[in-house]
């Protein structure tokens, strides 16, 4: 199952097999409240309890048979496909520019690009609410989107600048040079090779709009509730399974996101080792 260097000293092969169990432990550990709610979304009974004597999918209808529950996935399917398109156009622009070999202020301008992932959520969300509502903008998806386009920014401009570090510019000035304009040198020559880059960041802010509530609870209303803000009633009005079928939802959509992102990881890294070679 692992193969280790025959040079690797008997106690060396000890501390990596020790390594590994500490590790695959702190895994288990951090999947166990998952592993342990989605069995209970599959329980015909009512109850959060174990053990399950009758197995149905009755929750899952509940789920998907509920007019609340469709509109809080409509609205967050809506707010997280345009704030990812957002995100990602802004977050290519902004990419594009800290790329810029003249640019002054480089690191001044990154900093203030990704600080929505340091600074807290509910500063975020406090200064947000505060700022759309004399606008006009609270309690709408408009400003849900806007505000989550700003939160997954910072993950495009992370994946796509690292991704234009190992760009060859000699591609873009033989374009140019031969007459193709810096729109067109950007669509048929940079995207297509940083595309893994810009898939990879669009679907983090993706992920990030998909499972956000601290935001969504100061800028939505009745109407405009996404599926962690409908969780999150649900929990402190009335305690159903029902949310416990949505929880596994949510887990397989991210489990799905987390697969696609490793496959991108593995085209990259493979297009970066033919690139080499041919260098």
């Amino acid at each position: 199952m692992f193969n280790f260097p025959a040079y690797v000293t008997l106690w060396g092969r000890v501390g990596r097999y020790a390594h590994v169990g500490i590790s695959l432990l702190i895994l288990v550990f951090l999947c166990l409240p998952v592993l342990v709610v989605m069995p209970l979304s599959f329980n015909w009974q009512p109850y959060f309890t174990y053990p399950i004597h009758e197995f149905s999918l009755r929750w899952y209808r509940d789920f998907f048979g509920s007019e609340e529950w469709m509109l809080a996935l409509r609205n967050t399917m809506v707010v997280g496909v345009a704030s990812t398109l957002l995100a990602t156009i802004l977050g290519i622009g902004a990419s594009l520019g800290l790329m810029h070999p003249r640019l002054k202020g480089k690191s001044i301008i990154t900093g203030i690009l990704v600080s929505p992932m340091i600074v807290p959520l509910i500063i975020t969300a406090v200064g947000v609410y505060f700022a759309f509502s004399p606008r006009g903008l609270s309690n709408s998806l408009l400003g849900l989107t806007l505000a989550h386009a700003a939160l997954g920014v910072p993950f495009v401009v992370v994946t796509v600048t690292a991704t234009l570090a190992g760009f060859n510019e000699t591609l873009t000035r033989a374009g140019r040079s031969l007459g193709a304009s810096p729109m067109r040198v950007f669509m048929e020559i940079k995207l297509p090779i940083i595309a893994p880059g810009v898939v990879s960041g669009a679907l983090f802010a993706f992920a990030t709009s998909f499972d956000e509530i601290v935001v969504a609870l100061f800028l939505t209303g009745t109407d405009e509730r996404t599926v962690p803000r409908q969780m999150w009633s649900g929990i402190r009005e009335q305690l159903s399974p029902t949310i416990l079928a949505v929880a596994t939802v949510m887990v397989v959509v991210s489990t799905l996101l987390l697969l696609t992102l490793e496959a991108l990881r593995r085209r990259t890294e493979r297009l970066r080792g033919s690139a080499a070679i041919a260098h």
